[in-house]
């Protein structure tokens, strides 16, 4: 009887578009390994993603809001779920390869640091100034996950986590769409957040950007991918129309001036960047402290390379108790 994956790379080869990657082209995995009779490589590396550790602490990170007690604000985890949804929509409705565009969505963060961009932050001035969360999520997957063997997933799932952000672009349409939807998500949620926290309000944002993109949530959001489509279909390259790709460039810039960088929001980076530092420090000159794995690979990577990757996968809430536990002294109680 024939394989169930051979059915779905059938399926693949006779519904995709000419410019979708199909999973039978993938250049494979470092380490041997067998193939599963029931799912094609690229859902394989979702599942092997979704079932990480480092996934699982994603619910415990934020993405704007430090430790949120109010549960309806966003964290890196939910963040990870709308992007994975957006870059599903978008690859199906261009006939491209939605499982691997899923499987890249769904790892893109997976080493992102506690307290967002402020624990990247720290990182740099702790440990490299070169330091990125899409390069530590590359390690977590390659070395740190699987108590140090690491998911061994495809080429093209980890060079789409690699160039998830930033200038350069991923080898693959598929890698490409998760940029743009990793910038649709966080763009509207974020704004979503900061109205709910009493940053922002609707009526704050420049109308011009309202009249071009929308007024609501949804409607700025089906906005943004419906022209990311538009501008796809049939072509070799994933874009936005123009006018609408500026004026969500001009609504990104408007949330780095009013709710990333200079808002009640971001009162605590400071406090969490110097609260990493020294916990960073202190594992520095306490290594035997840290759990086996990142013990163990202190002789192939180094110390601070591991002292990076033991707090860099802390979560916010980790990350405070341990501060606590090493720097905040206890009453003492004496006996009774």
């Amino acid at each position: 009887m024939s394989r169930i994956c051979d059915m779905f790379l059938e399926r693949e080869t006779l519904t995709l578009s000419p410019h979708a990657f199909l999973t039978k082209n993938t250049r494979g995995r470092e380490h041997p390994y067998t193939p599963c009779p029931n799912r094609t490589e690229f859902q394989r590396d979702r599942d092997r993603i979704i079932h990480a550790k480092a996934f699982r602490r994603l619910m415990h990170k934020t993405q704007v809001f430090f430790s949120p007690v109010e549960e309806h604000y966003r964290t890196r985890m939910t963040h990870t779920l709308e992007v994975s949804q957006i870059a599903r929509i978008i690859a199906r409705a261009l006939r491209l390869n939605e499982d691997l565009a899923e499987a890249i969505a769904l790892g893109h963060d997976i080493g992102h640091t506690p307290f967002g961009h402020a624990g990247e932050e720290a990182m740099r001035k702790c440990f490299d100034p070169n330091f990125s969360h899409f390069e530590q999520s590359l390690r977590v997957v390659d070395y740190l996950e699987n108590d140090g063997e690491g998911l061994n997933l495809t080429y093209e799932v980890r060079d789409g986590i690699l160039h998830h952000t930033g200038e350069h672009m991923a080898s693959t349409l598929e890698g490409v769409i998760v940029k743009f939807a990793d910038r649709i998500a966080y763009i509207n949620h974020d704004i979503d957040d900061a109205c709910r926290a009493g940053i922002l309000s609707p009526a704050d944002i420049p109308k011009p950007l309202l009249d071009t993109l929308g007024r609501g949530h949804s409607e700025r959001i089906n906005r943004m991918v419906s022209s990311v489509i538009t501008a796809s279909t049939d072509r070799d390259t994933i874009q936005m129309e123009p006018e609408i790709g500026q004026a969500t460039m001009e609504l990104r810039a408007y949330l780095y001036a009013h709710v990333y960088t200079n808002s009640s929001a971001k009162a605590d980076d400071e406090k969490a960047k110097d609260m990493l530092v020294l916990i960073f420090n202190y594992f520095l000159k306490y290594p035997e402290q840290m759990p086996a794995l990142f013990v163990r690979n202190i002789e192939r990577d180094g110390l601070p390379r591991c002292v990076c990757d033991y707090v860099a996968g802390m979560t916010d809430r980790f990350a405070m108790d341990t501060y606590r536990d090493l720097f905040i002294p206890t009453g003492w109680r004496g006996c009774r």
